[in-house]
């Protein structure tokens, strides 16, 4: 084995060796992504927007999202790099190759009395009878004579010239690039190795891998809390209503963990008298107020932030509540998207989910992000305005007062009418008017294609698997098919997600549901249609042709606005289904679209023979030719309205109340 000095001195080599080879690749890829990640901040930019400060980053916000963790981590290991460098190219132990004519000051080529006369002249400052230090006898031996003795003997200077060095051929020596504190201590190195071996390599990963396995086992896919989703779960009832959900969205564990400070109880109870209303307390009911006081002060405060921000009541907080408002509007699109799965997952013995809570959660993501209490969704027809830069109640009142009933005749005019309407009944000015102009452009316009059937298959059977397809049609007045909603309230980017919905409302079924949130993103978009189309036709048994044809038709859709949502579904029941397919966004007031299809399933029989369509298209107000009979026992809850469930019927012929905040179009 190499001298242990030896073996100190390549240490640094080895660590800077372990260190670069993942360093440099990493830092290549993280360069090369920041250089070609594209914005994805495309708004309105309305005044309302721009003074939000949400889209314009501060000097601090930049510097805060640099120095990320993952960025120092980066940073320091390229200056520890850059230390190990010039450490290694100037430290003093590296081993040099043998050169007598260097060790006595020649020139290569010196005559044998200058060699003389150059050993002479080292000999009297280094030998030992001149000079007493160690060091000076050490060099004397080792290097002087040594090199005195390769110059001038005819035999060393045959193997100097021949091998390198005086003594002829040397060994090779192999040694352990590690420090000398890890392989001798005390005469003994092999446990030292062994037991900094099993720390760094063996219980160091372990510790790691224990830590990250305990967080991680908390949290699902959605980096929501199994707890949540056992709360959600276990709350979710098939009758749920609208105002409800509320109640059942604050109870996620996530909610539990903002700290409650016993400084914030006198702007908690301030806050309290001001959004009263929405929490439907009577001021003179002691009771009702006493109750709501005795919930879990977590819960009592998430809900008060909640309908803070619902009333646009936000300036009014302190700091610290501020940043609590901050964080419960952060966890909100994780936990609605959680609560939604929960709404929609199949729970019924026919393998259908609920569609009254489904439509209630929608309602509470758009109400979040518009920043528009859930009182207003009563007032369909008018509620979407609230979602337009400088408009309020009193606006809103004097806009409807000009003959204009509804927010669709609002978009349904052209834009000097609209200039003229905000000038005189709301006494706009331009720049007010080009704000409410910029998010008008920016509202979208849904349509839906849907189609169901038994890919290779005349009619509906029993006990199909039924294919159901829909294309997605996104339009907007400004030609843009991916932007950011105009929600200058919500503190954070929102991205527009769509839920489709193929359900039964007079049996408060769903019977598939689908997300789409790829409008940004149309390589994603592209890639997800390529392969739903390329496997439908597979089951065909399309050729390849077509199969080919029949994807390249599916691109051109995509780039042009459009959206593919496909998936299965079991056809369980013979009869003749009056289905309602809903379009719901998740950001948007007032551009939800549904349109009614008519499914038709035939008994199946012993030949196995198939006739008739499986599905029909079916306009808005058309009779309904069968509605399945509502199950009165599994639709009761402590949440449902009173009133609400007075009008729900009982029995064939009856329908069940629809959302306030469905709104449908006539195909």
């Amino acid at each position: 084995m190499a001298d242990s000095e030896e073996n100190s001195a390549l240490f640094p080599i080895f660590i800077l060796s372990v260190i670069a080879l993942p360093l440099v690749p990493y830092t290549i890829l993280k360069l090369f992504r920041a250089a070609t990640k594209k914005t994805r901040s495309i708004h309105c930019g309305c005044s309302d927007c721009t003074h939000s400060g949400k889209y314009q980053k501060t000097v601090f916000q930049r510097i805060t999202n640099v120095t990320t963790c993952g960025n120092l981590t980066l940073v320091l290991l390229w200056i520890i790099t850059g230390f190990l460098v010039v450490y290694v190219k100037n430290m003093n132990q590296e081993i040099q190759a043998f050169e007598p004519f260097s060790i006595l000051g020649l020139e290569p080529g010196a005559s044998e009395s200058e060699i003389k006369k150059a050993y002479r002249r080292l000999s009297v400052q280094y030998h030992p009878d001149k000079n007493p230090d160690p060091a000076a006898n050490k060099y004397f031996v080792e290097s002087i004579a040594k090199a005195y003795q390769a110059l001038t003997d005819p035999i060393s200077r045959e193997n100097f010239e021949k091998y390198g060095h005086p003594d002829g051929r040397q060994g090779f020596q192999i040694g352990i690039a590690l420090p000398k504190f890890l392989l001798n201590i005390d005469g003994g190195s092999g446990g030292i190795l062994l037991m900094w071996i099993v720390l760094l390599f063996i219980l160091f990963p372990l510790v790691a891998a224990a830590i990250y396995l305990s967080r991680s086992s908390n949290y699902s896919g959605n980096n929501v809390k199994n707890d949540t989703l056992g709360a959600y779960f276990q709350l979710m009832k098939p009758s749920l209503a609208p105002s409800k959900i509320i109640e059942v969205f604050i109870k996620a564990a996530e909610f539990m963990e903002i700290p409650v400070r016993r400084s914030d109880d006198e702007a908690l109870q301030k806050l309290f008298t001001v959004v009263r209303s929405e929490l439907n307390i009577d001021r003179n009911n002691k009771k009702e107020q006493a109750k709501f006081w005795k919930q879990h002060p977590a819960l009592i405060k998430t809900e008060l932030l909640i309908q803070a921000h619902l009333m646009r009541e936000a300036a009014a907080l302190t700091p610290d509540l501020e940043r609590d408002r901050k964080r419960v509007l952060q966890l909100s699109p994780h936990l609605l998207d959680e609560l939604m799965k929960m709404a929609i997952v199949t729970r019924t013995s026919k393998g259908h989910g609920w569609l009254r809570p489904a439509i209630g959660v929608i309602e509470l993501s758009q109400c979040i992000i518009q920043a528009v209490p859930l009182s207003g969704r009563k007032a369909e027809a008018t509620t979407p305005f609230l979602q337009l830069p400088h408009f309020n109640d009193d606006i809103v009142k004097k806009i409807t007062r000009k003959k204009l009933r509804t927010f669709q005749e609002f978009q349904d005019m052209s834009m000097q009418q609209r200039t003229e309407l905000l000038s005189e009944a709301a006494e706009f000015t331009p720049l007010q008017v080009e704000d409410v102009e910029k998010v008008m452009e920016l509202i979208p316009s849904l349509t839906v294609e849907v189609s169901c059937e038994t890919e290779g298959e005349e009619g509906i059977q029993e006990g199909d698997i039924v294919t159901f397809q829909a294309w997605i049609n996104l339009n907007r007045p400004n030609g843009l098919i991916g932007a950011l909603p105009h929600a200058p309230y919500y503190p954070y980017h929102k991205e527009e997600n769509f839920w489709i919905l193929l359900a039964d409302p007079s049996s408060n079924a769903v019977w598939f549901f689908h997300k789409v949130s790829s409008f940004l993103d149309e390589a994603t978009a592209i890639k997800t249609a390529s392969a739903a189309i390329e496997e439908k036709m597979e089951v065909i048994g399309a050729s390849p042709k077509e199969t080919t044809a029949a994807i390249k038709e599916a691109v051109e859709k995509v780039k042009n606005g459009s959206r593919l949502a496909m998936g299965k579904f079991l056809a369980k029941a013979e009869g003749n289904f009056n289905l309602t397919c809903y379009l719901l966004c998740d950001s948007w007031i007032g551009c939800d679209h549904k349109s009614n299809l008519r499914l038709k399933v035939v008994r199946r029989t012993r030949a196995g023979t198939r006739g008739g369509q499986g599905m029909e298209s079916m306009q808005d107000g058309s009779e309904e030719d069968e509605e399945v009979e509502e199950d009165e026992d599994a639709i009761q809850s402590e949440y449902s309205d009173e009133e609400d469930d007075g009008k729900r019927g009982r029995g064939k012929g009856k329908k069940s109340v629809d959302s306030e905040s469905e709104s449908s179009e006539e195909e």
